[in-house]
């Protein structure tokens, strides 16, 4: 059950499908994302779905995912490919550059839904790939 809710989780990213991706969590998920602040709720969950959707543009690849035993813990690895559209604010300016980058996410599963998300990845990689 859990490992088909994390490839849910990410058939639904590849997807562009962020109603997708909400189905698969808890209300008081726990989206903790690489260098930034800890969101909390369904709401913000969506909120940076949306935003997500407007500043990239990526896809998944080369998805491995790990469950443990109690099915209450997962981890997956993958690689982004993506495309910067909008300029986030703080970063290096959007004009459709391209990046490859390996990534990673740890998961908690309550109830048969995602509870927390923690994501990492390589900032330093991502702006240099898009500074280029």
């Amino acid at each position: 059950m859990s490992h088909s809710l994390i490839a849910a989780y990410y058939a639904a990213f590849n997807a562009e499908d962020p109603a997708g991706m909400l189905a698969c969590v808890s209300d008081d998920i726990e989206h903790r994302v690489n260098e930034g602040a800890v969101r909390h709720g369904r709401a913000a969950f969506a909120e940076f779905c949306a935003h997500m959707g407007v500043s990239y543009r990526e896809r998944l690849e080369d998805i491995e995912i790990f469950v443990n035993s109690r099915g209450d813990r997962a981890a997956a690895e993958f690689v982004v490919h993506g495309a910067y559209l909008q300029t986030d604010p703080g970063l290096p300016a959007a004009h459709g550059q391209r990046y490859i980058l390996p990534a990673g996410a740890f998961f908690d599963i309550r109830d048969g839904k995602i509870t927390r998300i923690t994501t990492f990845y390589n900032l330093a990689d991502w702006i240099a790939q898009v500074s280029a």
